[in-house]
């Protein structure tokens, strides 16, 4: 397809945000939509604060900082992406939501836009199917916080094209990503390992192998990760850890991937990790700034 112009991210969240953010930076312009207004507010304020905090750091012109803002733009409306030539979802890691708007997507947008989904781990041969163009859809996943992560997951479903893949992948290089390339198979890369690891971890947790500090600073020190393993689940979202290890178990059949209890306990309490406050950790005591709502 001819070279990407203007580009449709769908969800205010911080995935959908920083990935809006992202396409601005690098000279595209991008409508990003919610249908609340508050979550687009809360948008502008986040992706304006984070270009202010670039610039002040140097690691972008005052110019470079000044055309981004401009080439962002946010709506309520979805019929602003009539014209998209790429649209980007990063809604609820939930199937059945993602198909009903992709439904909506496929009808609204020209014939020539791809349609692309950040999921974690949900299937894109199963989204593609509720649309007229499976050849057009296709996984694209940033990893979280997109501005500064420079990794993009990029998934074919089994009816993906290969001029779609290339116009995907050049997209994602023109965002000054390095990219790699999944099946179509639950947890696709990065997730299929991640997530197990943050959930033996809560296993070590729940049976008392050791503390939470212990079981982090293990993984830190011992393995070079630059969070632990709780850490990371609390930054992540408690519960979209579980809901990645729900379609990993479903998907692949193998009870290795059954969540820990103590991680359903936890959801079902409420404690999601940072953007609530707490979860593994307690962060109701720290600064409003260093709280962030996450997924991967």
């Amino acid at each position: 397809m001819a070279s990407v112009k203007r580009i449709g991210v769908v969800g205010g969240g911080a995935m959908g945000s920083g990935i809006a953010q992202v396409v601005a930076m690098h000279g595209i312009d991008v409508w990003l939509y919610d249908v609340n207004p508050q979550a687009l507010s809360s948008a502008s304020n986040s992706v304006s604060a984070s270009i202010k905090r670039l610039v002040s750091k140097a690691q972008l012109s005052h110019a470079e900082g000044a055309d981004a803002l401009k080439r962002l733009r946010f709506t309520s409306n979805l019929e602003e992406f009539r014209e998209a030539d790429f649209i980007i979802e990063a809604i609820v890691e939930s199937e059945d939501i993602k198909k009903k708007l992709f439904v909506q997507l496929d009808k609204l947008a020209k014939s020539s836009a791809i349609l692309a989904s950040n999921t974690s781990s949900i299937s894109i041969t199963r989204i593609a199917t509720s649309t007229s163009r499976p050849h057009q859809v296709i996984g694209m996943h940033f990893m979280n916080p997109p501005p500064t992560m420079k990794l993009i997951e990029i998934v074919r479903g089994a009816d993906t094209s290969d001029e779609t893949f290339a116009a995907t992948k050049a997209l994602s290089e023109r965002l000054s990503k390095t990219v790699i390339t999944s099946q179509d198979y639950s947890g696709f890369i990065v997730n299929r390992i991640l997530l197990p690891m943050i959930n033996e971890a809560f296993f070590a947790l729940y049976t008392g192998v050791a503390t939470k500090e212990d079981i982090d600073t293990g993984m830190k020190l011992g393995t070079n990760h630059p969070m632990g393993p709780l850490e990371l689940a609390d930054f992540i979202g408690l519960d979209v850890c579980l809901s990645i290890l729900k379609v990993l178990h479903a998907g692949l059949g193998d009870n290795r991937y059954a969540a820990c209890p103590l991680l359903v306990q936890y959801v079902d309490a409420g404690r999601l990790g940072r953007k609530r406050g707490i979860g593994v950790y307690d962060y109701s005591k720290e600064p409003r700034s260093t709280k962030s709502s996450s997924r991967l």
